[in-house]
């Protein structure tokens, strides 16, 4: 067991399907922090898919719940029948600096804490009272974004699809956003950090993956980038355009596109 300790809410001052775990792992070097979103009234004999939403720079594991109201949309969309129920599974990125970036560095494995603890350490808490599939999906916005990317390029076989929303698409973007150096994140092969070099190096064994940018976000033409290498590359994908900027109120509107796309990839 990777884990010294688990930490669990407990269900008498939780709400709406809320639930809190701080876990300790070898991989933070410390503990991190996961909000679990749980459907109300699902058939527990029916595994639910987790589906992993990555925050941007200066959040944390509440941002997604609390600023973009993610588990609101997923209900609404269950209801509406438009998805199968699911877990949403919203974690810290390790909370180092302004943003760990999701990458290895500082003698911490900021990616291994997402593709591999976080997932374990909600079955493990969570396992007696619901039974999750095999299905994983990796969504994220700006940081984010070039997380649930760069992790689902990097670590193809976990995952069944990943979104990108308004997305930092290489590691020279993020000092946009951070008052840590470059050199801080800097990985020792160059292609991690870059999403199309990982697309293209692991091009034969990607799994499903769309990304979108609002035309007003001052990240726009970067993502406009790596969809025209993506096509010049013929490597399948999906990529769309939204009015909006770098904001909250794009990421909780086109949530809904995320969840609508893996409902298509679930098995």
């Amino acid at each position: 067991m990777p884990f010294r300790t688990i930490e669990l809410s407990d269900p008498r001052f939780e709400h709406d399907g809320l639930r809190h775990i701080t876990v300790k792992t070898p991989n933070l070097a410390g503990r991190g922090d996961i909000t679990v979103w749980l459907p109300g009234n699902f058939d527990q004999k029916k595994p639910l898919p987790m589906v992993l939403l990555l925050h941007g720079v200066y959040g944390s594991h509440w941002a997604w719940a609390h600023k973009g109201g993610a588990h609101l949309t997923a209900a609404r969309l269950i209801q509406e029948g438009r998805i199968r129920p699911l877990a949403l599974v919203m974690p810290s990125d390790g909370l180092w600096g302004d943003g760990s970036g999701y990458l290895p560095h500082h003698q911490r494995r900021f990616d291994r804490w997402i593709t591999d603890d976080v997932p374990q350490a909600v079955s493990e808490a969570l396992g007696s009272d619901v039974r999750f599939s095999p299905d994983l999906f990796i969504a994220g916005l700006s940081m984010g974004g070039f997380g649930a990317l760069r992790l689902a390029a990097r670590y193809s076989q976990r995952f069944r699809a990943a979104y990108g929303l308004s997305s930092i698409t290489h590691l020279d973007q993020l000092p946009l956003f951070v008052e840590e150096p470059r050199s801080d994140y800097a990985q020792v092969d160059p292609t991690d950090e870059s999403v199309l070099a990982l697309m293209m190096k692991n091009r034969d064994h990607l799994p499903p993956f769309c990304f979108d940018c609002g035309t007003d976000d001052l990240l726009i033409e970067h993502n406009r980038l790596l969809h025209q290498e993506l096509v010049k590359a013929q490597i399948p994908h999906g990529y769309a355009e939204h009015p909006g900027g770098h904001e909250w109120p794009y990421w909780e509107e086109h949530l809904t596109d995320v969840l609508l796309f893996f409902d298509q990839h679930r098995s």
